[in-house]
C-alpha cells in the first residue's frame, strides 16, 4: 500500500514552494492572465496523471505526475530570462538527489522524485509575461 497520495503531493508542494520568495503559491492552477504582476513571481502545482504498473502477484506501483508552473512578469522592458532561469534552477536544486542514497525521496514518501521530461519555457513571446512548465514525476510502490 502506498502512502496517502495527499501526503506525497503536499510534501512536494511544500518543498517547491520554499525554493524562492514567490508572491503567490497554490495547488490550484490559474492562468497567467488571472495572476496580476503584483502577485508574481508565482508557483502553481497541478496534478497531471497517475500511471499504474501492475505485475501479477505484486502490489501496484504508481508513477504520479505533476506539472509545476512558474510565472513571472518583466514589465518595463526587462529581459525575462535572468528572472525566470534562477527560479527554474531552484526547482531543479530542490529535486536534486541527496548525498546519502543519490535520490530525492521527499523524506521517504516515494522511491524517487525528479524532473522528467522537457521543461517548457516562454521567454518573451508572451510580451512581458514569462512562463515555465516543469514536469515532475514520483515513483511509489
Amino acid at each position: 500500500m502506498i502512502p496517502p497520495r495527499e501526503s506525497i503531493y503536499a510534501a512536494l508542494f511544500a518543498l517547491l514552494a520554499g525554493t524562492a520568495q514567490y508572491r503567490t503559491t497554490s495547488r490550484r492552477l490559474l492562468h497567467w492572465n488571472d495572476v496580476g504582476a503584483g502577485a508574481q513571481p508565482a508557483l502553481f502545482m497541478a496534478q497531471r496523471n497517475e500511471v499504474p504498473r501492475t505485475v501479477r502477484g505484486q502490489p501496484t506501483e504508481w508513477t504520479l505526475n505533476v506539472d509545476v508552473y512558474i510565472y513571472c512578469r518583466t514589465d518595463g522592458g526587462l529581459d525575462p530570462g535572468p528572472i525566470i532561469n534562477p527560479l527554474i534552477d531552484a526547482i531543479e536544486g530542490a529535486l536534486a538527489p541527496n548525498q546519502i542514497d543519490n535520490v530525492q525521496t521527499l523524506g521517504g514518501l516515494v522511491h524517487w522524485c525528479r524532473i522528467e521530461g522537457a521543461i517548457e519555457t516562454d521567454e518573451g513571446t508572451l510580451g512581458d509575461q514569462s512562463v515555465a512548465i516543469i514536469p515532475v514525476s514520483m515513483f511509489v510502490s
